[in-house]
């Protein structure tokens, strides 16, 4: 996903010199033909990423549209005064790129995981979060961004993965997409842990359990029409997100089920209010934390045996 997101801004700069690049002392390799082809719309603040979202702040309110890009954890958290105040309360048109969303810098540790982002900052105003799992999905929600005005916040996970979209399906920015049909169960999912859905949804389909994948790529605004019609079709709603299940995905879809008055039995899969426990990569400790296609299996079959 990173690459698909360097490789359309990279293309939407070309086009509209007023897009500017801004990196935090990461992606210098990736980076290079922006560096070298565009270099006047590329900025390096280092580990600085206050700074550099002030100083993106300062560009929007020039008439520059600014791309801030570091690691999620280091901009959701390390920068939120600054996202609350120099950008989302002055309403800049700048876009906020995280990349390592959930437990992708799994080797790392929690200090890089971002597994909180999502709670922090969907209660920020005059901010769209936006939440691909998808080279496709990525795409559109980078264009999508590009042709919002106003803040943006985009959480990429990093490895490249193969596409989920069936050809001839489209992901719509602002709503749901459904990517697999099932009616005894839906699953809403955001972001990479989508892929673990997916096979977990075919280990169901062995046992004739059939799922409805949901891939919520857009957070805010929330496409609250579709998950309606959807919980409408499934009396038993599961939500999964490599994300604290405390202010995600789960939350959001608990609070249209609330207050909608909806009659759904709802399960939240995610982080129960912990860190990730587990080094290595990220396939290890998603399944060190209970998030792996195996795990995600298990929680829901149980509840049909």
């Amino acid at each position: 996903m990173r690459n698909t997101y360097l490789k359309e801004l990279y293309q939407i700069a070309q086009k509209d010199r007023n897009v500017l690049s801004l990196v935090s002392d990461n992606g210098m390799i990736v980076y290079d033909d922006f560096r070298r082809d565009m270099p006047g719309q590329y900025f390096n603040f280092g580990i600085s990423e206050g700074h550099m979202v002030a100083a993106a702040a300062g560009m929007a309110s020039c008439g520059k549209i600014p791309f801030a890009y570091t690691i999620g954890s280091f901009l959701a958290y390390r920068s939120y005064e600054f996202i609350r105040l120099d950008v989302c309360l002055q309403r800049l048109n700048v876009k906020i790129v995280g990349i390592g969303a959930g437990m992708a810098y799994g080797y790392l540790g929690a200090t890089h995981h971002t597994t909180e982002d999502i709670a922090a900052l969907r209660c920020m105003p005059n901010l769209v979060l936006l939440s691909p799992a998808t080279p496709q999905e990525t795409q559109a929600l980078v264009h999508y961004a590009y042709e919002t005005e106003g803040a943006v916040y985009i959480r990429l996970g990093n490895n490249l993965s193969d596409e989920l979209y069936p050809p001839g399906k489209e992901a719509l920015p602002g709503k749901v997409s459904i990517l697999r049909e099932g009616g005894d169960l839906a699953v809403f999912a955001t972001g990479e842990i989508l892929y673990q859905v997916m096979e977990a949804a075919q280990c169901l389909h062995n046992d004739g359990i059939e799922a409805e994948v949901v891939s919520v790529h857009t957070l805010k605004p929330m496409d609250v029409e579709g998950v309606l019609e959807i919980a409408g079709r499934h009396p038993m709603v599961y939500s999964v997100e490599e994300h604290s299940i405390i202010g995600g995905l789960g939350t959001m879809i608990a609070e249209i089920l609330a207050a909608n008055a909806c009659g759904n039995r709802l399960k939240r899969i995610g982080l129960e209010d912990c860190f990730a426990k587990g080094y290595g990569t990220q396939q290890q400790v998603l399944e060190a934390n209970g998030l792996d296609a195996g795990n995600i299996y298990q929680k829901i079959v149980k509840d049909f045996r």
